[in-house]
C-alpha cells in the first residue's frame, strides 16, 4: 500500500472534486452569458422567451447548466459539511450531524436539479 498517492490522481483526493468545480463554473458562466446576451439583444416577451428556450441546443444547453449547478452545489456542500461540522465544533454527534446534514443537502440537490429539466423537457 502506497503511502503517497500521484497528484494528477482523480481518484477522490481532492483533484477531481476541483476540477468539477472550476467546469462547472465556466459551464454556468457561459450560459449565463448566453442567457442575458440573448436578452440584451432585443425586446423580450413570452412568446419569444419560450421559442429560444424550446430550442434543442438551449434546452440541452440548460440541461448541463442545471447538471453543473448540481455538481458544483453538491460539492460545495460537502466542502462545508466536511470543514465545519466537526468534532471539536459539536462533539461526538458530529457524525451523525454531517449525515444528516449531507443527506438534506442530497435531497435538495435533488429537487433543484429534476425541477428544472422537468420544466425544460415538459415532463409531467
Amino acid at each position: 500500500m502506497a503511502l503517497v498517492t500521484p497528484v494528477a490522481s482523480l481518484g477522490r483526493t481532492g483533484l477531481a472534486d476541483f476540477i468539477v468545480q472550476r467546469a462547472s463554473a465556466v459551464v454556468l458562466a457561459a450560459y449565463v452569458c448566453c442567457v442575458v446576451g440573448w436578452f440584451a439583444c432585443g425586446p423580450v416577451d413570452q412568446p419569444r422567451l419560450a421559442a429560444f428556450f424550446s430550442t434543442l441546443g438551449m434546452r440541452a444547453f440548460t440541461t448541463l447548466a442545471v447538471l453543473a449547478l448540481a455538481a458544483h452545489a453538491w460539492i460545495g456542500m460537502w466542502i462545508v459539511a466536511t470543514d465545519y461540522i466537526r468534532e471539536h465544533h459539536f462533539g461526538r454527534s458530529h457524525t451523525l450531524l454531517r449525515g444528516a446534514f449531507l443527506a438534506a443537502c442530497l435531497v435538495l440537490v435533488f429537487v433543484y436539479a429534476v425541477w428544472p429539466l422537468a420544466v425544460v423537457w415538459g415532463w409531467r
